[in-house]
């Protein structure tokens, strides 16, 4: 790419909040099941309430419909897969975590031991924090290596900043940036709420 050449931009549309699918809702009555954005891919955030926007825990892509990839999350949250947090810490940016999950650990002996013994409290917690998920999702055409780049950018552009922004979400994620041989994408957001932390331009 030539150094005065504009990299090539692409905006995402973010359509929510939406409830997470099939949950009860806690103040919220537009479940993602029931958008027509369903049934798209693209680019998702699962977000929590936070001083007058939304904070974001993860970014996620999928190039099946969102339901679908919704409802494989679900069984991962429910098998002990994924970290579980307290959701009233959570919506004041305090990340107390109740299950830490099998997700970056072996499923071992002893840590299944202890998700069978404490399967009660560690349910009770799940179904309480998908109650409070607020899904945003960004429908675009389910390019693999341009989803990957715009998942990492995002992660990364929470990662860098200060705060909750940057401490609640997850690390360790298997991530795609952009390789060094790729030219840059300028990433433009449109949302009609504040999403803590994600910038209205950044590069991927």
């Amino acid at each position: 790419m030539d150094m005065h050449e504009r990299p090539f931009m692409i905006e995402l549309r973010w359509e929510g909040p939406f409830s997470w699918p099939n949950r009860i809702n806690q103040g919220i009555d537009k479940p993602l099941s029931d958008s027509t954005a369903s049934s798209k891919c693209g680019v998702y955030l699962w977000t929590v309430e936070y001083c007058g926007g939304y904070l974001i825990y993860a970014a996620g892509i999928t190039r099946r419909p969102f339901e679908k990839r919704f409802r494989e999350h679900t069984r991962a949250y429910l098998n002990g897969v994924y970290t579980v947090f307290d959701v009233p810490s959570l919506k004041t940016g305090v990340r107390k975590v109740i299950w830490d999950g099998f997700w970056f650990q072996k499923n071992c002996a002893a840590k299944k031991l202890e998700f069978d013994n404490r399967s009660e409290e560690i349910s009770i917690a799940t179904n309480e924090l998908l109650s409070n998920y607020r899904v945003f999702v960004a429908p675009i055409t389910p390019n693999p290596r341009l989803l990957e780049r715009i998942e990492a950018a995002i992660m990364n552009t929470l990662y860098s900043t200060t705060g909750p922004t940057s401490t609640i979400p997850d690390r360790g994620m298997a991530l795609a940036p952009r390789w060094p041989e790729e030219d840059p994408i300028r990433i433009r957001n449109s949302s009609p709420v504040l999403l803590h932390g994600l910038l209205e331009e950044f590069e991927a």
